[in-house]
């Protein structure tokens, strides 16, 4: 009764204060925004079958659950080629996003040891800073899972309470891009829905799906080719320093369900030793998580080697990049695949067999969209749990990476030497402008110096390895010598993921020499590169050739290299289809037709008839007559690498590849650069030096049938030891002395035979003007 009567008594004082003195005592609380769910916007649970999302719907959904979480930021960085927002989200604990710029700045401190003055300072940047992590996504749009993973697991990381999430948001900064390539995503999206139900349910569409590079887009991470991965490198690693990037790609269904590092050999050479035992730690980490949930079907240290730094840009910059890939579906369709389907050897493990690095093979059976999500989304989780319970020994990791650069390496050159004076003025501008964005501090020479018998100039340009990304510097700017490995003692050779030399100084036709000791001489400041606009005579207006590119829909990256280039310096270009060539009477519209490197079977027949029209079959018999007849009527043709082949044989041109049919142990050369000699009489050879360069991949070597009707304009050197000038090639004997760049008359006009990429993903600027000279030709 007495408590009945106090309550009593308080209600009726409640009562009697003023409205306005009671909302100032208990504001009212406005009710937290609700989670979106991913199925509320996008229609769907990401993972079930036959269902993908374009570009603007996944973009809608991030900024609804930014709006509605405290630990999540959205950001958007800029515009992809095509003008989609490119974007990324900021994931952390609410407090660690409230000093965002504090973490950011105790990152950057330890990233260059040498803005860290104390004891003190280095200290509380250990103690204090956050491990950063960057998950990258998509970048490959057919790899359909990565879509969708970034949703769940931003979904996962926004509505966790569990305390593996909280220790993750409380010591970890999660950027998560969840695509490298949004254009793409929109791409393949709309072509898969376009197709469902038909024939073409699953397969890729019959474009790149990114505008140029298609997938090659992520072979850009040190020649910053692209819009994409220009916003990547400068919003986001340059600005971070990241200690751990992970990307989440597919791989073929009939292998292993999913790989991680470590890698196989060979590692680039240049990378610390410490960042490989933490990519093998890690990798290795991940594997045990998931297998603990019973993922089969994981391989470690198979498959996929470090070479290549066009797609490791962290392993120069202090971090760790963790590679993983997850066994497809077709598209978003699910697939059945039988034990006995799958691969019965694969590189580095067999998939079918219980080994060390391959513990629990998967069974085989039904192959779905969902499976793909669960394997990504699962891998990524214990990639951040590893992130924060190891975030002391991350923090410390990479600021030893940082003072073991700036301390210098035993054996390495002390810097580069890269002269200002008798250089072409757009390849050094892009040369200098690759090291800049990588951050590299680029000095001048105060006086005038000799360095090995060679006189340069006051104001050359210095690269000083005693810094804190001279590993990116050094692996441009030296020649590769990639090893020689193969399958078996005396066996064919074992192929690289990627391609083995990365030279740019090569690549650009730009000096570079390696000071083995220190200049003694003053050094300026870090500067800023020159600049230069790209651009080539003979194709302003009223003066260009009326060029056509041919573009298959079996899309071809290197058409889409083509058009970057040519978009980039300004060439005028029609695109040529399949149903254009056929149709013929091609002189009247064209002075130069342009086929860019395909496999003459991809030329000569396309995509298969499951295709709706107007996409199968190539350019086939009739398509070739009319080629032949366009440059009968005096127009010119020109063929880059392997579309060489196809016009020799369609055309039957008096020259005979002899490189055909030749097995690789008897010559091999997976992506390498050879020098070449050039006939600088020739107009094709207008303003390229008598030794130049070629990027050599799958490409011909001509020996001439009839010297009446074809000029050789450049072949390799004739000391088959001089063939090579980076990366790695076997019997060189082959081609020493070969044709690699021939002019053949036919009719009224002429063919171009091209053994080599002249512009080879956007960096050979040292036979561009080959290229265009061609085209020019009257």
């Amino acid at each position: 009764m007495i408590a009945r009567g106090l309550a009593a008594l308080a209600c009726a004082a409640l009562l009697t204060v003023p409205a306005g003195a009671q909302q100032r005592r208990r504001p009212a609380q406005r009710p937290a925004p609700r989670i979106p769910t991913p199925k509320s916007v996008l229609g769907f649970e990401p993972g079930e079958d036959r269902k993908l999302a374009e570009w603007p719907l996944l973009v809608r959904y991030y900024q609804a659950l930014a709006k509605a979480s405290d630990r999540l930021q959205y950001r958007e960085l800029g515009k992809t080629t095509l003008g989609a927002p490119f974007v990324t989200l900021v994931i952390s604990s609410p407090q660690n996003l409230r000093r965002l710029n504090r973490l950011r700045g105790l990152n950057a401190r330890l990233a260059d040891p040498r803005t860290l003055r104390s004891t003190r300072e280095t200290e509380e940047a250990l103690r204090d800073g956050k491990t950063v992590v960057l998950i990258t996504s998509g970048i490959h749009s057919n790899e359909v899972g990565g879509h969708l993973t970034p949703v769940v697991l931003a979904h996962r990381l926004a509505t966790d309470t569990s305390a593996a999430t909280r220790a993750i948001l409380d010591n970890v900064i999660l950027l998560l891009v969840p695509s490298l390539n949004p254009d793409g995503v929109t791409i393949v999206t709309r072509w898969y829905n376009r197709t469902l139900g038909t024939p073409a349910e699953g397969a890729e569409p019959p474009e790149l799906y990114h505008h140029y590079a298609g997938h090659d887009n992520n072979r850009d991470w040190y020649a910053f080719t692209q819009v994409e991965t220009r916003l990547a490198v400068d919003s986001l690693y340059n600005v971070w320093h990241p200690q751990i990037v992970q990307d989440i790609h597919q791989q073929d269904s009939d292998g292993s369900r999913l790989f991680l590092p470590p890698y196989l050999d060979p590692v680039e050479p240049n990378v610390d030793p410490l960042l490989v035992d933490g990519v093998n730690a890690l990798g290795t980490a991940v594997a045990w998580a998931l297998s603990d949930q019973g993922k089969t079907g994981i391989a470690i240290n198979a498959i996929y080697d470090a070479w290549t730094p066009a797609r490791a840009y962290q392993h120069y910059h202090g971090g760790v990049r963790i590679l993983s890939e997850v066994a497809s579906a077709d598209l978003a369709s699910p697939i059945d695949v039988g034990f006995d389907e799958l691969q019965a050897r694969a590189r580095g493990y067999n998939p079918r067999e219980r080994s060390w690095n391959f513990t629990a093979p998967w069974p085989g059976g039904r192959w779905a969209l969902r499976d793909i999500v669960s394997y990504q989304t699962e891998a990524a989780y214990a990639l951040l749990q590893n992130a924060a319970r190891d975030r002391d020994r991350w923090l410390a990791t990479f600021l030893t990476v940082g003072w073991h650069a700036v301390r210098g390496w035993k054996g390495w050159p002390y810097a580069y030497v890269i002269p200002k004076q008798r250089q072409d003025s757009v390849a050094l501008a892009a040369l200098l402008g690759i090291l800049h964005r990588g951050q590299v501090e680029i000095r001048t020479a105060q006086l005038p110096f000799t360095l090995g018998g060679q006189r340069f100039a006051a104001g050359s340009y210095v690269v000083v390895l005693r810094q804190p990304y001279a590993a990116f510097a050094k692996t441009l700017l030296e020649p590769q010598h990639y090893p020689d490995l193969r399958v078996a003692p005396g066996g064919p050779p074992t192929p690289p993921y990627d391609v083995t030399a990365h030279t740019l100084p090569l690549l650009m036709g730009v000096a570079a020499v390696p000071a083995p000791d220190s200049l003694r001489l003053p050094l300026s400041a870090p500067v800023e590169p020159p600049g230069a606009t790209p651009g080539y005579p003979g194709f302003g207006e009223g003066q260009a050739p009326r060029i056509g590119l041919y573009r298959s829909y079996d899309a071809s990256m290197d058409e889409g290299w083509t058009r970057w280039v040519f978009d980039t310096w300004k060439v005028p270009y029609q695109p040529l289809v399949d149903s254009v060539v056929r149709a013929g009477k091609l002189k009247e519209q064209f002075d130069a037709i342009l086929l860019p490197d395909q496999e003459p079977r991809q030329l000569l027949d396309g995509l298969p008839k499951s295709y709706p029209a107007p996409y199968p079959g190539g350019l086939g018999s009739e398509g070739a007559r009319a080629l032949r007849q366009f440059v009968e009527d005096g127009g010119t043709l020109i063929a880059l690498n392997q579309a060489s082949r196809f016009v020799m044989d369609q055309l039957l041109l008096p020259v005979r590849n002899v490189l055909e049919g030749v097995p690789d142990d008897d010559f091999y050369a997976p992506g390498s650069i050879f020098r070449l000699d050039v006939d600088t009489a020739h107009a094709v050879a207008k303003g390229t030096p008598a030794h130049s360069i070629a990027w050599f991949e799958n490409g011909p070597a001509f020996e001439v049938v009839d010297s009446t009707a074809v000029r050789v304009i450049a072949r390799y050197p004739a000391d088959p030891d001089k063939v090579l000038a980076s990366g790695w090639v076997l019997h060189p004997e082959r081609v020493a002395g070969r044709a690699a760049l021939l002019e053949v008359h036919l009719g009224s006009g002429r063919v171009i035979l091209f053994g080599f990429r002249p512009q080879y993903r956007g960096q050979s600027i040292a036979t561009y003007p080959l290229l265009f000279n061609s085209l020019q030709l009257r």
